[in-house]
């Protein structure tokens, strides 16, 4: 979906896509090693947070797309992510930068000079 708008004599274009490809390769790869980075699964520690975060910025800076709940399914069945809080962590932290990334690199202000 593509939304424009005119604000202040400013053309704002939006682009949404709302079918999200399944998870990639290199996705599954990067939550890989998101899962091998973390020494306890039960308690993650604030650098961990922060790695986990730059892990999903990295995925998104790099072309790459995610669903959500791909995410969340794939925690879910991996097997070493027994700690739901963990894992409920884990996945809003990949919705939080997703949503900080699309705000940015979604929106486009062109002027009509």
């Amino acid at each position: 979906m593509v939304v424009i708008k005119t604000i202040s004599q400013n053309t704002v274009i939006s682009c949404k896509s709302d079918k999200i490809m399944p998870l990639t390769n290199n996705v599954i790869i990067k939550l890989n090693e998101i899962t091998t980075m973390i020494e306890d699964k039960n308690n993650l520690k604030e650098q961990e947070i922060e790695e986990i975060k730059s892990i999903f910025r990295d995925i998104l800076k790099g072309g790459e797309r995610y669903d959500v709940d791909d995410i969340e399914s794939w925690f879910e069945n991996e097997g070493s992510w027994s700690n739901k809080a963990s894992r409920i962590r884990v996945i809003n932290l990949s919705h939080y930068i997703q949503d900080k990334y699309e705000q940015t690199a979604r929106l486009r202000i062109i002027t009509e000079d």
